[in-house]
């Protein structure tokens, strides 16, 4: 497993915000709550980080990752139905363009909150 501690104690602050918001909220009100979260438990992060353009065509087409956290893992905050494959498509965009190993994606919407890990495989040290 991947920064096995970081990601556990992430999973609980996610835990956490899902039991005092429930399912049916945006994820607006999602990525607020666990920013409180996130400064109360000290845990360095960055909230809506946009990557650097990555090539001359794309001027106008921002990636902005909802969380980077401790500068190791990406979070990607959902509340839809279900998550679907164009999400871990996007958290695999946004590890490869920032070289992170390991994306979290949330999704809120669920009855139960199961976090999903999206690897990256190109990661460089």
């Amino acid at each position: 497993v991947i920064y096995p501690e970081l990601s556990y104690k992430i999973c609980g602050l996610c835990f956490s915000v899902h039991n005092i918001l429930g399912r049916y909220r945006n994820e607006k009100q999602y990525g607020d709550a666990l920013e409180n979260l996130l400064k109360e438990s000290s845990i360095p992060y960055k909230r809506e980080y946009a990557l650097e353009i990555s090539f001359a065509g794309e001027k106008n087409r921002r990636n902005i990752i909802d969380f980077i956290i401790d500068e190791k893992i990406i979070v990607e905050l959902k509340s839809r139905e279900a998550v679907l494959k164009e999400d871990y498509m996007q958290t695999m965009r946004y590890l490869v363009s920032s070289n992170k190993k390991l994306g979290l994606i949330f999704n809120f919407c669920q009855k139960y909150l199961r976090p999903k890990r999206v690897l990256n495989s190109k990661h460089t040290a």
